[in-house]
């Protein structure tokens, strides 16, 4: 008994999907970001730790990074404990990116991707 397989692999169709994945991943760091600043976890005082809040995406390795620049933001984020005001940002606190990690908000990457790569997949990606 044999069996007879034939794959058909289309070079254009595998680019288009490539681009898809990239740009969706984009979207899916920028979202991380814009998700975090409308979460009220960043530290507010005046505003700036949380406006310095940018992306840096290595799209060919598929690696981003979100970087708060400011001299302070290491020293925040590394420490819960201190007693954050929370009369700007509600939910203010050390590690505020910990959460898309390891708790509640640790599917949020997988669920924003994937439903970019459908919307950008036009019938490509079920």
């Amino acid at each position: 008994m044999g069996t007879k397989v034939k794959v058909a692999l289309y070079p254009n169709k595998i680019r288009k999907l490539q681009e898809i994945a990239q740009k969706a991943f984009e979207l899916t760091v920028e979202a991380v970001l814009s998700d975090i600043r409308m979460s009220q976890t960043v530290p507010k005082n005046t505003g700036e730790l949380e406006r310095s809040g940018f992306v840096e995406i290595d799209v060919k390795k598929m690696v981003a990074k979100i970087i708060f620049d400011e001299p302070y933001a290491r020293r925040l984020y590394w420490h819960p404990e201190y007693d954050f005001r929370q009369d700007k940002n509600q939910y203010a606190g050390g590690l505020w990116m910990q959460t898309y990690i390891d708790g509640e908000k640790r599917h949020f990457v997988k669920e924003t991707y994937g439903k970019f790569l459908k919307q950008l997949g036009g019938g490509l990606v079920t």
